[in-house]
């Protein structure tokens, strides 16, 4: 038993996967088979085949000019971004308009204040009398 730990170490360690023993059989299961830290560091994608040149682009082109048609499931990638766009927009434009109904009653806010202390200041009875003399 341990020259099979041995040799299962050494493919694990060569190989990079995580492999179990079972009781009775050996199993191997592949948990990444993608280096993932390496394409962290480079900025790819976790996915290789989620996005790019091979993904994005047709193909083939036609020698005189006509637009290709869309490959595999390339229509529903385009669909979804198309949605995705329009989602965002529509959320940035929902943003824009709570800043600006925000900032729109803390104005009226101020303002209300502002005429509730004008109103309140404002000279009564004698003083007001002085006042109108002067004019």
């Amino acid at each position: 038993m341990s020259m099979v730990n041995k040799i299962i170490r050494s493919v694990e360690t060569r190989i990079g996967f995580n492999m179990f023993i079972q009781f009775n059989s050996l199993s191997i299961s592949s948990v990444r088979t993608l280096d993932q830290d390496w394409r962290a560091k480079k900025g790819l994608t976790k996915n290789p085949n989620a996005f790019g040149a091979l993904t994005n682009l047709a193909d083939y082109t036609f020698l005189d000019g006509r637009p290709t048609p869309y490959g595999i499931r390339q229509k529903t990638r385009i669909n979804k971004q198309i949605n995705y766009a329009q989602r965002i927009k529509k959320l940035i434009s929902e943003v824009d308009y709570a800043v600006e109904r925000h900032n729109k009653k803390q104005k009226e806010m101020e303002e209300r204040r502002n005429s509730i202390i004008s109103n309140k200041l404002k000279p009564k009875g004698d003083l007001l009398l002085e006042k109108s003399d002067k004019n």
